[in-house]
């Protein structure tokens, strides 16, 4: 099994007619991903590598059958781009877009609540259940097959951790790149709940960062909730207080709470193995498995 996406997830992208959306989609389709619409204001009745493009999300999910929408649209128009998506019938979103004003943001956030629609970023690299199906931007080839799920606010440590899992033989369920923005849709307890809810994954690995207070809420989870063995890694050890590292949701306000020594703490009391690095963080979902 898998969680999110699999084989039966049939793909609208979003700016499918501009750069990267069409880029992505293509590399989409590659890897074997169904998708079956493009959805773009007045580029309706277009075709993208021989894919349909509608005028609006809905459309195309009605049209086409799709259960899933990929936003590749520029920050200023993503907003409105994801309360579109939201009121089609999709059960997913996968928002790729950086930079996406933190106020639109805070509107589509409560628009997300009264849905029951899952939304994966914004500013994510998307999720990918190997084999099956990538939505977003996620280098499928380092991905192999297999019983891991992975859970990460940062992109490149899940590529980095992925590498080392897959040179070890340890394939994946499932990985899914949460977002590193202040406000994102699906977060930590999210994922780690359809984690424990799939029989097919064995193990757990949670890449987390400074800032916020998401890996503390989510050890409290583990701790509480899960059966399944979790591995983790904190991000930005060393960064300076009040200073932004790398994402918008990476930084440390001087208040104790935030800090990698915090969320490492938060972790361990909750039985979670906490690696130094991500080849130490292979060998503990090694020994549990």
């Amino acid at each position: 099994m898998s969680v999110l996406v699999d084989d039966d997830t049939r793909v609208v992208v979003q700016g499918i007619t501009g750069g990267e959306g069409k880029f992505h989609a293509g590399q989409m389709i590659e890897y074997g991903t169904n998708v079956v619409a493009g959805a773009v204001p007045g580029k309706g009745g277009q075709e993208v590598y021989d894919v349909p493009v509608y005028d609006t999300v809905s459309g195309a999910a009605r049209q086409e059958d799709a259960n899933a929408a990929v936003v590749f649209v520029p920050p200023a128009f993503a907003g409105d781009a994801l309360f579109e998506a939201l009121d089609a019938p999709v059960d997913l979103v996968v928002a790729i877009t950086e930079g996406i004003p933190t106020q639109d943001m805070s509107r589509v956030y409560r628009k997300l609540k009264e849905t029951d629609t899952y939304l994966v970023g914004p500013n994510c690299p998307g999720l990918i259940t190997p084999g099956e199906a990538k939505l977003g931007i996620l280098p499928g080839n380092i991905f192999e097959s297999g019983n891991v799920g992975l859970v990460s606010r940062s992109g490149t440590l899940t590529y980095q951790v992925v590498d080392n899992l897959t040179e070890r033989g340890l394939g994946q369920s499932t990985a899914i790149g949460i977002g590193g923005d202040p406000i994102i849709g699906t977060d930590f307890i999210d994922t780690l709940k359809l984690f424990e809810a799939d029989p097919d994954t064995h193990a757990v690995v949670m890449c987390g960062e400074i800032g916020g207070e998401d890996e503390e809420n989510a050890a409290k989870y583990i701790r509480q909730n899960m059966d399944t063995p979790v591995a983790g890694f904190i991000a930005g050890r060393t960064a300076p207080p009040g200073k932004r590292m790398g994402h918008a949701g990476a930084i440390v306000s001087g208040s104790g709470t935030g800090t990698a020594e915090s969320k490492i703490n938060a972790l361990e009391d909750a039985g979670v193995r906490v690696g130094d690095t991500p080849n130490e963080v292979a060998d503990y979902i090694e020994q549990f498995l």
